[in-house]
């Protein structure tokens, strides 16, 4: 599928919500396309995270991944956090998670970061594929933890 992958513009945000909310729910979230609404525009027009999108030849967008701007205290340099990332079930396996993981890396370069990190379901193992396909290596050091402060 040939495909564009663009930095995401602010008249991309309706449909970049609608793959976000997608995304939420392939990790078992509710639907909610109005949270996901005000989460993406709340990103892009506060500039606390990069947006890469794929878009199809016939202008619709496949796919996205997010960027979130952090540090590595060990490496004492600027690291991207890759958040998120999600391909249309229709589009996968088609290269377009490929191409944005390819245009994320160049974006990390060419914004002066060390590296990017991830993590993914345990259960994901197409993604794990693509992943260790592209150079990323897991982590057999570390382990992730994560402590809710916020009550729903």
């Amino acid at each position: 599928m040939p495909l564009i992958t663009r930095p995401a513009e602010h008249t991309d945000i309706p449909a970049i919500a609608k793959l976000f909310d997608l995304y939420r729910q392939f990790y078992e979230q509710a639907p909610d396309f109005d949270l996901a609404l005000q989460f993406i525009t709340d990103r892009l027009h506060r500039n606390e995270s990069v947006i890469l999108v794929a878009e199809s030849p016939s202008g619709e967008l496949v796919g996205f991944c997010q960027l979130y701007p952090s540090f590595c205290s060990v490496l004492a340099q600027p690291i991207y956090v890759l958040y998120d990332l999600f391909v249309l079930p229709s589009a996968r396996q088609s290269g377009v998670g490929r191409a944005l993981l390819h245009a994320a890396a160049a974006r990390a370069k060419a914004d002066g970061k060390a590296r990017m990190d991830l993590t993914t379901a345990r259960t994901n193992k197409a993604a794990q594929s693509l992943y260790e396909s592209l150079g990323w290596v897991q982590d057999d050091v570390f382990l992730a933890y994560n402590l809710r402060v916020v009550k729903d």
